[in-house]
């Protein structure tokens, strides 16, 4: 196995300085991109999807829970296959608490196109809470780019998208996929993918902050339990 050279402490402080001097470039430079990403032009979701979950048969507009924002986790699991993806399992087991997103204005929700009945008994092997829905009866994956023809057969490929809700209208606002998903998974780190972002003052485009009629983000942090939902 190859290691890292040992040093003297004050050459790891030299050398570990040098290299905080990049990661605050990086740093700022994602600031830059995330604020880039909140500029992006949004497309309207006029089409009428349908899926199941725990409570039945749902609409998009339902996955939003009465919140503006919902983030998706396109998982992979076709109708043919017994278990979900191990790599999307492996995301899924990663994403915290959901009440940090919620106090933000933001539901989070994993879609597949495997039958809901397949889906229930894996989630519960997983142990996993959030909610879980089925498009085996949509269009919506093919729609979003997870479910596509390659030469001649149907893949899967995992992904993420982010919708916006104003009042009735309901709004694409940004997708991602495969090595795109890569760092993803804590609450920041997911908004940071939303119009709305953090919601912190500091953040560009201006106003976003006040979207929600909310104190700022970091003011509205709590311990999980002590939210009012």
């Amino acid at each position: 196995m190859s290691l890292p050279e040992i040093v003297s402490r004050e050459e790891w402080r030299a050398a570990r300085e040098a290299l905080l001097l990049k990661e605050k470039a990086v740093t700022r430079a994602r600031d830059a991109l995330n604020a880039e990403r909140r500029r992006l032009p949004m497309v309207a979701v006029d089409k009428e999807y349908f899926f199941e979950g725990g409570d039945g048969k749902a609409t998009l507009a339902d996955l939003f829970e009465g919140r503006h924002q919902l983030i998706v986790y396109h998982f992979m699991f076709a109708p043919e296959w017994d278990a979900g993806c191990r790599s999307c399992s492996a995301f899924l087991d990663q994403i915290g608490h959901l009440a940090h997103l919620k106090a933000r204005g933001t539901s989070f929700a994993a879609v597949s196109r495997a039958p809901y009945p397949k889906i229930l008994p894996f989630k519960a092997r997983m142990g996993w809470t959030l909610p879980w829905y089925s498009s085996f009866v949509s269009d919506f994956n093919t729609d979003f780019g997870v479910t596509l023809e390659h030469e001649g057969e149907t893949v899967e490929r995992p992904g993420l998208s982010c919708f916006l809700r104003d009042h009735d209208r309901i709004f694409h606002t940004y997708s991602t996929y495969e090595r795109g998903l890569d760092g993803l998974g804590s609450t920041t780190s997911l908004l940071d993918l939303t119009a709305l972002g953090r919601q912190e003052e500091w953040e560009k485009p201006l106003g976003r902050a006040s979207a929600l009629g909310a104190p700022a983000g970091s003011e509205r942090i709590r311990y999980h339990d002590e939210y009012d939902d």
